[in-house]
């Protein structure tokens, strides 16, 4: 028992930033943070053994750094004696500990860790006051008022209302920098053969995320993944070095290539400092006022610079804010009644489809892809395959570093699978294996041809796409983005539609 504990403040393992609102009013000689490691958020999926050693290492330097400040700290880790494996067991036993007056903690990221949270109080037996997360540009109460009595959400709506409420790339006439708000359209070069990206910072693992690896490989070693080689920051001060080194080297061509693949080239120019963001380690603010900075002084280009942001300002917030405003509902939706399970290669890497093994083995080995291979492959596929929605989504919550679910599930669920019905998404981010021809070198090293619709050595991605527009015609028609797609199938003679449908059946009918 500690003396004279006044506030148990509980930091969770995705809230490493000393600007959490749980520790805004710290009282160093009175307060005592609790931080704890425990099974169930391990194990509720089993989550990539290098997301757990990235999640607990950055828990202990945290630590250790709120100890460097004068911070009393209680921390629990994994093999500590007693450790009950559950936030609401670890709590109760540190109120015993400490005889707090009350509890301070800050909202969690997903839905089922803020109902169980909601029982805290009656089960601490004392007042547990939940904060707001401050960490965002847009509060939960900001986006359902933006949200309210529209018609349709569009993330390009908001995230012009995000761009001039940050007044970022603004000009002082308050219209977007050079007059547009979106380059996306400049962001969609392939990857020559001689560009040489020079990939994102990579640190050496210290004393402390070895002793994680190793209770990790004993713990979890049955989990999907590698872990090693280790290379993430598990500190602020690295993952600083880490946006420095983006900022410098990889964000002046981030625009050009930020939709490229290339085999071999598994970050390309992507910052890949989603992981730090969404544990704490960076600031979102900071980081998209640093990156504007780069294109203020002439060192990036707007489209980069306006693509890089819009990742953070606009998507970033954009689902964040559809996750809140529609869970737990919207987990459950499933518009084209998609029912077929996960395919064993997802966790494989065993098909003669390229790209799917290309990103996939990527995943076991980094637990990271970038966002055009979780949305035109192995999502893609997903939605053409009718993969469960439920079973994917698992999958990518799984599988990556940075997936939590208020991150991962509105984009795989809305933006890969368009299961949410169009509530995300437009229209259903489809395509036919000429879109991964156009925009990777996956193909060439394929025995698979993207020129083929049918046969024996057709892309599966080309007949599976026709198939899933036959298929989902009576929903999709009428959506006016899929006019032209729709035009291109009619006009398609009718036996070469039919042999495109009849090859998809035979191939859905051996995943296995």
């Amino acid at each position: 028992m500690t003396a004279g504990c006044r506030t148990l403040r509980f930091v969770l393992g995705d809230q490493l930033s000393f600007d959490i609102a749980s520790l805004h009013d710290a009282d160093l000689q009175h307060d005592v943070v609790l931080m704890t490691e425990v099974v169930g958020e391990c194990t509720y999926v089993r989550h990539h053994a290098k997301k757990i050693v990235y999640i607990l290492s950055a828990m202990r330097h945290f630590a250790q750094a709120l100890r460097d400040r004068g911070f009393r700290v209680d921390y629990r880790s994994l093999d500590h004696d007693g450790n009950s494996g559950s936030f609401r067991g670890e709590l109760e036993a540190a109120v015993r500990r400490h005889r707090p007056e009350r509890v301070v903690v800050t909202e969690p990221g997903e839905w089922r860790v803020l109902e169980d949270m909601r029982g805290w109080q009656a089960a601490c037996g004392l007042p547990v006051e939940i904060r707001s997360d401050e960490r965002f540009f847009a509060s939960k109460a900001l986006f359902a008022r933006w949200a309210s009595g529209r018609k349709q959400l569009r993330m390009e709506f908001f995230y012009r209302e995000m761009r001039r409420s940050a007044g970022l790339l603004m000009q002082v006439d308050g219209e977007p920098e050079a007059g547009r708000w979106n380059f996306d359209a400049e962001n969609r070069r392939r990857l020559s053969e001689a560009e040489r990206p020079p990939g994102p910072a990579r640190f050496e693992p210290d004393e402390t995320t070895r002793a994680v690896m190793d209770t990790v490989g004993r713990r979890f070693g049955e989990h999907f993944g590698a872990i090693e080689p280790f290379w993430f920051a598990v500190t602020a001060a690295d993952a600083e070095i880490a946006l420095q080194q983006f900022l410098a080297l990889s964000l002046p061509r981030f625009g050009d290539f930020q939709d490229a693949m290339k085999q071999g080239e598994p970050t390309l120019f992507h910052a890949v400092i989603g992981l730090y963001l969404n544990v704490g380690l960076l600031d979102p603010r900071e980081v998209c006022r640093r990156a504007e900075a780069e294109y203020r002084a002439g060192r990036a280009p707007l489209n980069a610079v306006e693509g890089f942001i819009r990742q953070i300002l606009g998507w970033r917030e954009f689902i964040r804010g559809i996750y809140w405003l529609k869970m737990p509902e919207y987990a459950e939706t499933n518009t084209f009644c998609a029912e077929r399970p996960l395919p064993w290669f997802y966790w494989s890497g065993e098909t003669e489809m390229n790209c799917l093994r290309q990103c996939i083995r990527q995943t076991r080995d980094e637990a990271y892809a970038h966002h055009i291979q979780r949305l035109m492959v192995t999502g893609n596929f997903a939605l053409l395959a009718g993969l469960a929605p439920k079973a994917v989504c698992e999958w990518y919550l799984v599988v990556y570093a940075d997936a939590y679910e208020w991150v991962e599930l509105p984009n795989t669920h809305g933006m890969a699978l368009f299961a949410d019905g169009g509530l995300l998404a437009s229209k259903p981010y489809a395509a036919s294996g000429k879109y991964i021809d156009r925009m990777s070198d996956y193909c060439r090293h394929c025995r698979y041809d993207p020129r083929e619709t049918t046969g024996e050595t057709a892309c599966p991605f080309n007949f599976l796409y026709w198939n899933f527009l036959a298929e989902h015609r009576s929903r999709l028609q009428a959506n006016p983005r899929m006019a032209l797609v729709y035009k291109s199938l009619d006009r398609m003679a009718d036996e070469k539609r039919e042999a495109a449908r009849s090859q998809a059946a035979r191939f859905l009918a051996t995943l296995k």
